[in-house]
């Protein structure tokens, strides 16, 4: 089935855009790597690849254009004469063939350039002639530009058309410009077409649909035509003409008695004897608008006359079964789109007289005679005079009646059924106290007083309701006390002495370990670690803590120095004088040097002593010859750091066991025993390692 919702036209690009996306699909989708030393054959089916790929984008690309766009002879008369009205049919054509021309160009370049690539002999060679192939047929693209862009117009043009079927049933209004057309289409649609006054305010065809006989009708609305020769008519014109030549509708001629749209009545004759060819075999109805300011009556005898006879004309659309026209009700018709006076009347003749048009055609039509051939209803004939009525058993009979009785008893009936036996809709009323939960059910239907001796009855129904009061306040009070008991705080004025003291004595308890939990909140072991960069005040001081441990008759001076020993500042400054002691000085450095060449050359120092070496391994520059003589002088040097150890303890008892094994461990670093970094990273204190130093030179 042809599609003529042009809205899914995919979008034509542009001859350079074309390219970049082709392009850019082949760059994607294909390998994009090779080698000189790739076997000629693999390098051939490379580029052999490339060239057929994006020749196969190419094909594709442009054959979802042209067979998206839709070709004049296969679709449907209105749309091919519309198509050339708004369009120019041969330029259309034109486009389209240019397209398919260079489709066809794109795979004959493609064929012959992979067989050129066939017998590349070389990369370079095979890497030529895919640009070339490439290179000719976005060539071929960009001659195509310009039909691409105007595919892409019209394109965009016939997204904006109206979806119109030309097989459904369909009203087509028609008239000179500004009589009312549009009015009409707006009160029985719910299209929204502009309403000005004055002429051609529509340009184009509009669509509404509505509803008669539970069936879906399409009102489409022309622009305006003008009494004039064929060939003067404009494009707006020719809409209107295109639809009225090919749609299959009942024709609505529009008449603006009155005069107000600025044509005369003798004008609007004219017209539609001028273009009355185009209604035939379709149902005409003559509509006389804009009664509210002139009457069909009130008009000159000579434009009565002029009316006659179009609707003499309208009568000959109208043929009866014997040939002849029947009544001439629903041809010549008055309304008011302004007062709505009429409007549904014409709406209904012209779907009355489309339907009917549609039925007779199809009862005339081949397909139904196939239809009826099939059907074929078998009607017996009497054999004779004698009657013979149906024979069922009396026994089945009575069986029939008593289940119908049985489920007549089963069924509860209904309110809807109780309607019916009592005289349905309007005349019963469904009673509201049959439901009435009573002590006898005789007294539902009773007749209750609402005022009786001046009092409401309603207030004296209830003979026990100042008792049940009484209960209710009494209730009420008891909840009350016993809230009252359920609040009572324990005070001890009421207790004996032995349950006072107790109470005393649990209070005491409490408030004890409420005071030691906020004596341990605020030591200073449950505190965070305060960070250097929140103390701006300088609280936090070595000079204070070493005053704080001389109060408590400690030495601070360990203490103090082996806080400035982790200190950040420390630790540079101690890397920056190691690497002086291995080799650093001769280094030419600036005194005036910025930090950040310090931190580097520090930085990289430490990383090429990250890397350990075996302990009796040979490094240049140490005066040693072989593994074995750095094995002698190692055990020697073994001893004398025994010697030193030995003579650092006797002098300094007050350091314990953890620092004289650091100053072990740093000792043997400084004789190369284990490494330089392990020297860095385990000293614990400055001093002591200067220290070290002054007694080995002693020795």
């Amino acid at each position: 089935m042809v599609q003529y919702n042009f809205k899914r036209i995919t979008v034509v690009p542009a001859g350079k855009d074309f390219i970049d996306i082709i392009l850019s699909r082949t760059q994607r989708q294909t390998p994009t790597v090779v080698h000189k030393g790739y076997a000629i054959s693999r390098i051939r089916q490379f580029y052999m690849r490339k060239v057929k790929y994006t020749q196969q984008n190419f094909h594709d690309k442009l054959s979802t254009i042209i067979e998206e766009f839709p070709r004049l002879d296969d679709i449907h008369p209105f749309y091919g004469d519309l198509l050339h009205v708004l369009y120019n049919k041969d330029h259309y054509k034109l486009a389209l063939g240019q397209i398919n021309t260079a489709r066809n160009l794109i795979g004959k370049i493609a064929k012959d350039y992979v067989k050129l690539l066939k017998y590349g002999d070389s990369l370079y060679r095979c890497k030529s002639l895919k640009v070339a192939a490439l290179g000719r047929m976005c060539t071929v693209i960009k001659r195509v530009g310009p039909s691409l862009a105007y595919l892409e117009q019209i394109r965009q043009h016939m997204a904006r058309l109206p979806s119109i079927d030309p097989n459904t049933r369909t009203i087509l209004i028609c008239g000179y410009p500004n009589v009312g057309k549009s009015s009409f289409i707006n009160k029985i649609t719910r299209a929204d077409v502009d309403v000005q006054p004055y002429a051609f305010t529509t340009k184009s065809l509009f669509v509404g649909h509505t509803d008669y006989k539970y069936l879906r009708y399409q009102v489409i609305d022309t622009p305006g035509i003008l009494d004039r020769p064929f060939e003067d008519r404009n494009i707006i014109e020719m809409c209107s003409i295109t639809a009225l030549a090919h749609l299959r509708a009942a024709v609505l001629f529009f008449l603006d008695i009155s005069g107000s749209c600025g044509y005369s009545i003798a004008q609007q004759a004219a017209l539609f004897h001028s273009i009355k060819s185009l209604f035939m075999n379709k149902p005409l109805i003559i509509v006389c608008n804009k009664t509210d300011l002139q009457a069909l009556e009130g008009i000159s005898e000579d434009d009565k006359k002029l009316v006659m006879e179009m609707k003499a004309e309208a009568m000959k659309t109208l043929i009866g079964q014997g040939g002849e026209p029947s009544n001439d009700e629903g041809v010549l018709l008055t309304m008011s789109t302004l007062t709505e006076e009429g409007v549904i009347a014409v709406k209904n003749a012209a779907c009355e007289r489309l339907l009917d048009q549609r039925v007779e055609l199809k009862m005339k039509s081949k397909k139904l005679n196939d239809c009826l051939n099939r059907f074929h209803v078998a009607m017996p004939k009497p054999r004779d005079q004698k009657e013979r009525p149906p024979c069922i058993p009396e026994a089945v009979l009575e069986a029939k009646a008593k289940k119908a009785e049985q489920a007549a008893e089963k069924q509860k009936k209904l309110e809807k059924d109780l309607e019916d036996e009592n005289g349905g809709a309007g005349v019963y009323s469904a009673s509201l106290r049959k439901h009435y939960i009573l002590a006898n059910d005789e007294w539902k239907e009773d007749i209750m007083p609402e005022i009786l001796d001046g009092h409401n009855v309603y207030d004296f129904v209830d003979p026990d309701i100042l008792q049940r009061l009484e209960e209710l306040e009494r209730e009420e009070g008891m909840r009350q006390e016993q809230e009252a008991d359920d609040d009572f705080e324990m005070d001890g004025a009421e207790m004996p002495p032995e349950e006072q003291e107790a109470l005393a004595e649990i209070r005491k308890k409490k408030r004890l370990l409420i005071q030691q939990h906020r004596i341990k909140k605020s030591t200073a072991e449950s505190r965070p670690t305060v960070p250097r960069k929140f103390d701006k005040d300088k609280k936090y001081t070595s000079e204070r803590m070493g005053r704080q441990l001389s109060t408590l008759g400690l030495d601070p001076t360990l203490a103090i120095n082996r806080a400035r020993s982790k200190s950040r500042g420390r630790k540079r400054e101690r890397s920056i004088d190691k690497g002086d002691q291995n080799g650093i000085d001769d280094m030419d450095v600036d005194g005036n040097q910025p930090n950040k060449k310090l931190r580097f050359r520090s930085r990289s120092q430490s990383r090429s002593r990250s890397k350990s070496r075996p302990p009796y391994e040979v490094v240049p520059g140490e005066g040693l010859k072989d593994s074995a003589q750095k094995k002698k002088a190692i055990d020697a040097s073994s001893i004398q750091v025994g010697f030193i150890l030995h003579k650092l303890y006797t002098e300094s008892c007050e350091l314990s066991y953890p620092v004289l094994e650091v100053a072990l461990k740093a000792l043997k670093g400084l004789y190369g025993y284990r490494g330089e970094s392990y020297c860095g990273g385990l000293v614990g204190s400055r001093s002591l390692l200067s220290a070290a130093d002054d007694l080995l030179l002693d020795e």
